[in-house]
């Protein structure tokens, strides 16, 4: 009878995590109409349940079965997450193809990831390889989040965008490499200086001087008119 305690408790914890999942999902994403749909239909979802095995089987020392179930579900849906990754709750992975999650990244809750994102590596570090990524942060599509940085709460990394280094919280990012256009909600001001055209000190000195020479040859002439009347 405690054995079937046991796995009642264990089962009724899983199924309220998915249904959190699911209702993650629905709230994101305006397009899904019900819970049945996302659970039959979306990748995202199917890869974010199979990686919950694979992490659950990877914890326990099961390297092999859980990158074989790793694997089968990239097969299936063209989202490969490995199974070392550490993820929280609410994990929405929309349209899906094509995301790849390295083996140290670390996800928080609550976060969005677009088709073609990649959490990857650089090829220059060991140990923690792969990017951090705080609460509620967005990546979007075909963004490159790569190396050991964090990312911070809030933030939201733009569609196309290299990310080589930290980000702050409550941040946008875009471009290649990514830089931050806007903070707490207030855009940030770039530095207009055209690295091209920069002004040249010594035409501007000569320039100057020009300028005070014929001052002074006007004043030097008048002194001698008012000498000759």
């Amino acid at each position: 009878m405690i054995l079937v305690d046991f796995y009642y408790r264990k089962l009724l914890k899983i199924y309220d995590s998915v249904l959190e999942e699911l209702e993650s999902i629905r709230e994101r994403d305006p397009a899904a109409k019900s819970n049945i749909e996302v659970a039959t239909l979306y990748s995202g979802f199917h890869a974010v349940c199979a990686y919950r095995i694979a992490h659950a089987l990877h914890t326990r020392g099961h390297r092999y079965a859980a990158r074989a179930v790793s694997q089968t579900a990239r097969f299936f849906t063209g989202i490969e997450i490995h199974p070392g990754a550490v993820i929280g709750r609410g994990l929405f992975i929309d349209h899906g193809s094509g995301v790849v999650i390295g083996e140290t990244t670390v996800i928080g809750n609550n976060c969005t990831i677009y088709q073609g994102a990649t959490l990857g590596g650089t090829g220059k570090d060991t140990g923690k390889r792969h990017p951090t990524l705080g609460n509620n942060v967005m990546v979007g599509a075909g963004a490159k989040v790569l190396g050991p940085i964090t990312i911070g709460d809030n933030t939201k990394i733009a569609a196309g965008a290299v990310v080589l280094m930290d980000i702050p919280p409550n941040c946008t990012a875009v471009g290649i490499p990514a830089r931050i256009v806007r903070k707490e909600k207030i855009r940030v001001v770039e530095n207009q200086l055209d690295q091209v055209h920069i002004p040249d000190p010594v035409s501007q000195e000569l320039c100057a001087l020009r300028v005070r020479i014929e001052r002074l040859e006007e004043k030097l002439l008048s002194q001698i008119e008012e000498a000759g009347k």
